[in-house]
């Protein structure tokens, strides 16, 4: 195996024995080649005057299964593999013949499982022989895996655009046409970008009109003494269906991870069964787990490989897998997820034990600051808020993350920090107080509510009448584990944002050529020690 998609990737090179995520190698190949034939179906689709809903869902859902800590289940892929096949064929026919060679992504096939796995084996990152064509083809790539994790949310909730879809074909396609140049393949990752921006834009629209917008909430991080069910990863629909199937059942529901934004959506409140958030970022489950005591429902991403004892307690849906875990079969059209397995187990199951108490804030998406614009420009003009800091972005398990939290310690009390995603959890709970009522930790929500940050930004600018976002009193200090902070990157440089900050370490995938070219036209640095960043972000 070769993969060197994450921040955690060995020695900052690449896996190739096992992945530091727990991927296995069978695993890894199968999602290369998974990849393989999408680039195929993209290939024909891309000559389609119209792409038909089917081959856009699959696609968005079959890149998002590829995603760092999503699914670890070889016999899952092969048979998301087996529907690219028929996807692949389906659009084939629609096209008709082509003049001129084909590519093997466009042709290769084979309902041998044998005959698969090897071809597994030879169809990863490193055939793309060049060394700054294979960057620029991964960057594109992994920012289209996490435009598709973001788009397949949205489309749970009924919103699909053309325009996303095609380009998402347009970026895989060119991913295998030789004829693209260094040029041409920056011009297709801006465009990315540009694309980012739309997708978490409709996400945005897709959760504020079916759950309300987020309203500035005390979370309770402590428990009650009923059973409960964990719920974590990313998804809403699961959860609404989750607590409308768990009423009256004597089961609470609480959130880990990245669905701790859920508790502040107004449309979640009804619920009394509905307690708080269990725990802190994804690499602590193995821990967290366990003390819950009651089964976990993994929507999406983060899972860590579960151990032993309580893995029988673990649930996964949709793009999710694990081979050995039971998982929860997709709803049917205008129907529902049954979760009557989860709530039964739920019922056997001890209360969780408690292993911290009192609340923490959140809720502070686009809406909530807005309503109260007016304040924080007044905090800026006077000289109360002297500079927003942007520290969105992923959490992990290495200890050079402990950066974030003291950045968050040591910043002057006049700063406020604008954050959304796991990167929260290493100081969220920090007593950083507040300056005249505003909360110096303003947390947006999920990864993909980093929308919200630059929507803030973007209303910020035309209030204080700027010309460019950069005059902004707002420094970026950004932390990235897996490929949605890619894609939330790529629509920071589309909008223009320059001198971001990226750590702990910058993407392996990326080439000393491609990150020259990074640096000069956007200024992304490396983190260097919390005391040199500040004084820097300081003077910007």
């Amino acid at each position: 195996m070769f993969c060197f998609q994450c921040q955690e990737t060995a020695k900052n090179e690449g896996c190739t024995v096992r992945g530091v995520c727990g991927k296995k190698p069978a695993e890894a190949n199968m999602m290369d080649l998974l990849i393989f034939v999408v680039r195929g179906i993209s290939f024909y689709a891309s000559k389609l005057e119209s792409i038909d809903e089917e081959t856009g869902e699959f696609i968005m859902r079959a890149m998002f299964s590829t995603i760092t800590n999503v699914n670890f289940s070889e016999d899952r892929i092969y048979e998301y593999v087996k529907e690219g096949f028929e996807i692949r064929k389906k659009v084939a026919d629609k096209v008709g013949d082509i003049d001129g060679e084909l590519p093997e992504e466009a042709t290769w096939y084979s309902d041998d499982i044998e005959e698969i796995r090897e071809k597994a084996k030879q169809v990863g990152v490193l055939t793309t022989e060049n060394d700054d064509i294979r960057s620029l083809r991964e960057l594109l790539t992994l920012g289209i895996k996490g435009m598709s994790a973001y788009y397949h949310h949205a489309y749970v909730l009924g919103r699909y655009k053309d325009k996303i879809t095609n380009f998402i074909v347009k970026g895989l396609k060119a991913t295998i046409d030789d004829s693209l140049g260094v040029d041409d393949l920056v011009g297709l990752v801006m465009e990315c970008g540009d694309y980012a921006v739309e997708t978490m834009k409709l996400l945005d629209e897709a959760n504020t009109s079916e759950y309300g917008h987020p309203e500035p909430t005390e979370v309770n991080i402590g428990v009650r003494n009923n059973p409960g069910i964990l719920i974590s990863g990313h998804d809403l629909k699961d959860l609404e269906e989750l607590l409308e199937q768990t009423k009256g059942t004597g089961v609470d529901v609480y959130t880990h991870g990245e669905m701790l934004p859920a508790n502040s959506y107004p449309y979640f409140k009804k619920y009394n069964h509905f307690v708080g958030n269990y725990g802190n970022s994804w690499w602590k489950q193995k821990d967290e787990f366990e003390k819950f005591n009651g089964p976990v429902f993994m929507t999406t991403n983060c899972l860590v490989p579960p151990k032993e004892s309580y893995s029988d307690k673990v649930f996964t849906t949709s793009v999710a897998g694990f081979d050995g875990l039971k998982h929860i079969s997709d709803r049917e059209e205008g129907g529902q997820k049954d979760f009557s397995e989860i709530i039964e187990m739920a019922k056997t199951c001890d209360p969780p034990e408690e292993i911290e108490n009192g609340t923490i804030w959140g809720g502070f998406a686009r809406n909530a600051v807005m309503n109260v614009a007016d304040k924080v420009i007044e905090a800026v003009q006077n000289g109360d808020i002297s500079r927003f800091v942007v520290m969105a972005g992923c959490d992990g398990r290495f200890k050079d993350r402990e950066y974030y939290t003291e950045v968050a310690k040591k910043l002057p009390e006049d700063t406020v920090i604008l954050t959304a995603g796991c990167a929260k959890y290493r100081y969220n709970k920090l007593d950083l107080g507040d300056i005249g009522g505003i909360p110096r930790v303003l947390d947006a929500g999920q990864c993909n509510d980093s929308y919200s940050l630059a929507y803030i930004a973007l209303k910020l600018k035309e209030a204080l009448d700027l010309d460019d976002i950069n005059e902004l009193p707002i420094s970026y200090d950004i932390a990235w584990y897996e490929q949605k902070a890619v894609t939330v990157l790529l629509a920071l440089l589309s909008l223009g944002v320059k001198g971001i900050r990226l750590g702990p370490t910058l993407p392996a995938f990326v080439s000393e050529n491609v990150l020259n070219v990074l640096v000069e036209k956007f200024d992304i640095k490396p983190i260097s020690n919390p005391e040199e960043d500040i004084k820097a972000m300081m003077n910007e």
